[in-house]
């Protein structure tokens, strides 16, 4: 059973649970759930004990940190209304991250990992009821790329860590029923078949990204056998998925062609994003300390994209969360985000908890590698995924 320490502190789990299991389903549901949680914090007394317990805990300074630079950074900023958008956006960093901290217990950290998964099978089986024809398309699906409940952009980065969590799971040292095996190995190879019949990328590499952490962590004692089973599973996967998704392989060639005939055509999917980079990092050269504010990069983006590719789209975010910080807030914000990181890592190097050492080390790592395509702390679904699993993992109880 979920254990909790008082009325209250059941309330806060049974809710986290709930937050958990909501977030890959529905935006207003998760969004209750973690407000919920926030103003019944902020409402509940003991305020000494709380601010107490915050300041004992590194990574909500750096969180609450990385926030209050981007409110600094309007002070610069001509466009407020932008600037608070943003601000908007990176609200939970100011307050659910720091509070989560303090109120989610690894004790339960079983129940938070299972009612996620359990919302991850309901939305793969939306996913395979669309791409069977046995539903019509509803939402973001259809059936060449059925993500129903949210879109591609962030579903295969959610399908890539719930494949990570169950892959960990089946090569844990504990022992599990034959029952949980079965069903954890059939779990993993529907989600990893899900992942290459729908079109993110993005996702994509950070399932590839998981194959290799997951060797390392768990065949320590032969780096080359990690290495060779990495590898060997990776270029495995991908001659499937080549062969047999027309969407996957449809993918690829067209990222292939984007890059090939750059010059020629910029306004491509993959065209696009990297005059986004070299546009966004021109923009950040101009302003290297401090940026151009947390309102300004649209306007700014504009006359940069003016002078240097105006045939190509604007965008009001470089698909890049380094740059999209290296342009709003500089060098400092870029090192308060790298702050967050680096106590990720650390704090999940000091745990002796496997289970939370493992995936500790290993959500930070994706998402680094994730976020060179996207701003994915920007976005709903993918930052509420950040901060929820680092809430526990990285947490004080």
């Amino acid at each position: 059973m979920v254990t909790f320490d008082s009325p209250l502190d059941r309330i806060y789990q049974y809710l986290l649970v709930s937050a958990f299991f909501l977030l890959p389903l529905t935006v207003l549901g998760n969004n209750i759930a973690i407000w919920l949680i926030t103003i019944l914090w902020l409402c509940s007394g003991s305020y000494l004990k709380k601010i107490q317990q915050i300041k004992s805990n590194n990574l909500a300074i750096a969180s609450i940190i990385f926030f209050l630079i981007h409110c600094i950074s309007l002070l610069w900023t001509a466009n407020l209304d932008w600037g608070l958008e943003i601000l908007r956006k990176m609200l939970p960093f100011m307050f659910v991250l720091p509070i989560f901290l303090c109120v989610t217990k690894k004790a339960n950290k079983n129940y938070y990992i299972s009612a996620f998964l359990l919302a991850i099978a309901i939305s793969e089986g939306f996913s395979y009821l669309i791409w069977f024809e046995i539903v019509p398309p509803y939402k973001y699906g259809d059936v060449a790329n059925p993500t129903p409940l949210m879109s591609h952009i962030s579903y295969n980065p959610f399908l890539a860590f719930a494949i990570y969590l169950v892959l960990n799971k089946l090569l844990a040292p504990e022992k599990i029923s034959q029952v949980e095996r079965a069903l954890y190995t059939f779990f993993a190879l529907t989600m990893t078949f899900n992942m290459f019949i729908t079109g993110g990328r993005a996702g994509q590499v950070m399932f590839f990204a998981a194959l290799i952490v997951l060797a390392i962590q768990h065949f320590k004692s032969s780096q080359i056998k990690a290495t060779f089973i990495a590898l060997s599973s990776i270029v495995l996967i991908t001659i499937l998925a080549y062969s047999s998704s027309h969407l996957f392989q449809s993918r690829v060639d067209s990222a292939i062609s984007d890059v090939t005939n750059y010059n020629q055509d910029k306004n491509t999917a993959v065209g696009m994003r990297i005059t986004f980079l070299m546009n966004s990092f021109t923009l950040f050269t101009e302003s290297p300390l401090l940026g151009v504010g947390a309102g300004d990069f649209p306007v700014e983006y504009e006359r940069i994209n003016e002078e240097n590719s105006p045939e190509v789209d604007l965008t009001v975010q470089p698909h890049n969360m380094y740059l999209l910080v290296l342009a709003q807030l500089g060098l400092l914000g870029f090192l308060s985000l790298g702050w967050i990181f680096y106590l990720q890592f650390k704090i999940a190097a000091l745990s002796e908890d496997k289970i939370i050492h493992n995936i500790g080390i290993a959500m930070p790592i994706l998402f680094l590698v994730i976020m060179w395509s996207d701003s994915y702390l920007l976005g709903h679904y993918t930052s509420n995924l950040f901060i929820l699993f680092s809430s526990f993992i990285y947490g004080n109880r």
